[in-house]
């Protein structure tokens, strides 16, 4: 698996794309329109995210458990999923973003499953930023399916097969869970949850969440050099 880096340093964030639906609803607007608002955020984390020395960005944009959700909702974000797709491949070329979409295939259109392929194949050559996407994804479903898909199970094997292992996971607006995102390359990422709903979240918090993770000492079990102030993992 090739390996994308921006600056010397460059980290794997992940981020749970939470709060759009609340934060359409306290301004009175339908949840479609938040989840429209939060695409427009998408556009401005992904164009901060290298200078920032983040090199791998994984999003979550739908789960698995998200088919639970009213017909008219799923709908408006798989019309989003793939107006996205469409509007922004042309810039992920330009600005060398690397696109790819994780997890389940066989329950999106057809049209969706098309306009997936093309955005992949066209950003292959991108080396600025590797941008991961999840859609139909379930952390649980892909550990499944890596043990059931390598010769051999090992921890060794069942890593490459996942992909690479996160350094930072945030998570907007307010609650503090995984939801069954990235759990094996989470093992050792640093948490940082903001009240910030996600339609409001950009680039000063993408920034100040790694500030925040630059902070940490990550000691991955062994003894740290010196007696270590607990922190709260907000950020803010």
């Amino acid at each position: 698996m090739a390996l994308y880096f921006t600056k010397q340093s460059t980290l794997h964030a992940g981020i749970i794309m939470d709060g759009n639906g609340r934060w359409a609803l306290a301004r009175g607007l339908s949840r479609a329109a938040g989840h429209r608002a939060g695409v427009e955020t998408v556009g401005r984390v992904v164009e901060a995210a290298p200078e920032v020395g983040i090199g791998i960005l994984t999003l979550f944009a739908f789960s698995s458990d998200n088919w639970r959700r009213p017909p008219a909702e799923v709908d408006a974000l798989m019309r989003l999923m793939g107006i996205y797709l469409e509007k922004e491949l042309g810039r992920c070329v330009n600005q060398g973003v690397r696109l790819q979409v994780i997890g389940r295939r066989d329950r999106l259109t057809p049209a969706l499953c098309a306009a997936i392929s093309r955005a992949e194949a066209a950003t292959e050559r991108g080396s600025k930023l590797w941008l991961r996407i999840a859609v139909d994804y379930s952390a649980r479903d892909a550990i499944l399916a890596a043990a059931r898909g390598v010769a051999e199970l090992s921890l060794d094997a069942l890593g490459s097969a996942l992909g690479p292992p996160v350094d930072l996971l945030i998570r907007t607006g307010g609650e503090r869970r995984l939801s069954d995102f990235l759990l094996w390359e989470c093992a050792y990422a640093e948490l940082v949850f903001s009240r910030t709903m996600w339609p409001d979240f950009g680039a000063q918090d993408l920034a100040a969440a790694v500030r925040e993770f630059r902070g940490r000492e990550r000691r991955f079990g062994a003894v740290p050099e010196k007696p270590m102030r607990l922190r709260e993992a907000w950020l803010d």
